[in-house]
């Protein structure tokens, strides 16, 4: 294993890092909780909304050229409306809260405290401008989800040891699991933070 290294992107910045990113969220995603069997078309669709922003934030970790974990963050009022609706249910601003994304690292990479590392990096970017909530959502699978691994291990742990509380609202998102034919609305449940 090479030396790695990491690079931070911003707004516009993060177009250069879009094919990379795109590979890497369908080959994690593939995996349980979330099973998603994702094309590159639209993984660049969904990328892209990140360029829109200039206050989103892309954190790649590279070994040599690849592009083996990265993170993202976007405010929470750029991405769909379908995820601020329960914000805005609530009566919260959305203005002031920034909306994590994905955290995504190949197997052989995990357990060095990158995941730690991807908290810092956004939860510093989004303190640094101006934001009083970070914010982000988990799919819900049940326990006898039929491609649920013996081995599997959620991360409720990890983030509420990084002070996220785990909300009672969620919102709804439609993929193609690996085991499906047609796309299926999955419920994702919001984790918070609220910083003083």
């Amino acid at each position: 294993m090479n030396q790695l290294s990491h690079k931070l992107a911003l707004g516009a910045e993060i177009d250069e890092l879009i094919p990379q990113l795109g590979q890497l969220r369908i080959a994690v995603f593939h995996d349980f909780p979330y099973l998603y069997e994702g094309s590159l078309e639209y993984e660049q669709d969904y990328l892209y909304g990140y360029t829109q922003n200039p206050l989103s934030i892309a954190f790649g970790i590279f070994d040599g050229a690849k592009l083996v974990g990265a993170t993202m963050g976007i405010p929470l009022n750029s991405v769909a409306k379908t995820t601020q609706q329960p914000f805005i249910d609530r009566g919260l601003n959305t203005d002031e809260i920034f909306y994590f994304g994905e955290s995504i690292l190949l197997p052989a990479y995990r357990g060095q405290g990158l995941g730690h590392l991807f908290f810092d990096v956004r939860e510093k970017h989004a303190l640094e401008n101006g934001f009083k909530v970070t914010a982000f959502c988990s799919v819900v699978r049940p326990e006898d989800h039929p491609l649920h691994p013996a081995d599997y291990r959620p991360n409720t742990d990890f983030w509420k040891k990084r002070g996220y509380i785990e909300q009672n609202y969620c919102c709804k998102m439609s993929w193609l699991d690996r085991n499906e034919t047609e796309e299926t609305e999955k419920e994702l449940l919001f984790w918070t933070k609220e910083w003083k």
